[in-house]
């Protein structure tokens, strides 16, 4: 196959079987690396692209992938849906073969990097992962970064064409579906504690338009997990592509690298999760489980 072509892989069935393009950076190495771009960002992106050739000069395997309705995957994003994309995740993640993988995700990735751990720790496999790096977590986007700061006629609109064309900062107007709101409710996790046993790194800069560095705060009050770490840059927007902030991406991935070589066989805890070393606790507290109890 052409270096510059991607491989496929058929997801779904009936009428929602879809082609999803991927590209894999196999090595022998582990953990494996699975990227999770953002809401119509691909596989190309400057921070996957550095990423994997990161992974590739430590000899780590990592996978990226492009999203249905999405770079050179098949679907139409008018059609797409939160769940989809899920799903499209969790079936690159079965294509790493049972290697414990560091998930990455960006914006909108990092919700679903969220809704993938949740739903291994619900089938009691959260050991397959080693770890999530979350780029400004778009958690719950449909609802609290689209739905609840529209304007009742934009709501309006919606309800009546089923779509509306949100102007961008970075392109064209994009999209927004009364499908991708009604369905994105299926998939909330500001509902509830989010009990995820493994490590959680934030990265989140202050001046990002598009995800206010509350929200990833707010993300730290939900998850019941003794080792998370939030890194707040104060410069930093929503892309996150500069120099620097590759390289703060690398060195948090590698941190997590190490830790995985210290602690290679995690014991499994309670609905098979890896159970924290040494009782870790979040940065900043000694509380032995602090995101449990919320800002006060």
């Amino acid at each position: 196959m052409s270096a510059d072509k991607p491989q496929m892989l058929e997801v779904g069935r009936g009428q929602k079987r879809r082609s999803i393009a991927y590209r894999l950076a196999d090595a022998d190495g582990e953990p494996a690396l699975l990227w999770l771009p953002g809401f119509l960002s691909d596989m190309t992106s400057t921070k996957a692209v550095a990423l994997t050739e990161w992974a590739s000069r430590k000899g780590m395997p990592m996978l990226r992938f492009d999203y249905s309705g999405h770079g050179l995957s098949q679907g139409e994003l008018l059609h797409a849906s939160i769940g989809d994309w899920l799903e499209e995740a969790s079936a690159m993640l079965d294509l790493l073969q049972g290697r414990r993988s560091i998930v990455i995700g960006s914006s909108m990735g990092g919700w679903i990097a969220l809704l993938l751990a949740r739903g291994l720790a619900q089938e009691a496999m959260l050991a397959r992962l080693a770890g999530l790096v979350l780029i400004a977590p778009a958690w719950d986007m449909t609802e609290r970064l689209m739905w609840h700061r529209m304007t009742p006629e934009i709501k309006q609109t919606i309800e009546r064409e089923d779509v509306y064309y949100e102007p961008s900062l970075y392109g064209d107007a994009y999209p927004i579906t009364k499908h991708m709101i009604e369905e994105g409710r299926w998939h909330l996790i500001g509902v509830d504690t989010l009990t995820l046993d493994l490590p959680v790194r934030i990265l989140q800069g202050m001046c990002d338009p598009d995800v206010p560095w509350g929200h990833a705060l707010d993300l730290v009050d939900l998850l019941c997990c003794d080792d998370v770490e939030v890194t707040l840059i104060k410069d930093g927007d929503h892309r996150q592509s500069r120099p620097q902030d590759l390289r703060r991406l690398e060195c948090t991935v590698a941190a997590l690298v190490e830790r995985l070589k210290l602690h290679p066989s995690p014991e499994k805890g309670e609905g098979g999760a890896p159970s924290a070393p040494g009782g870790g606790q979040s940065e900043g507290t000694s509380d032995p489980h602090p995101s449990c109890r919320g800002r006060e």
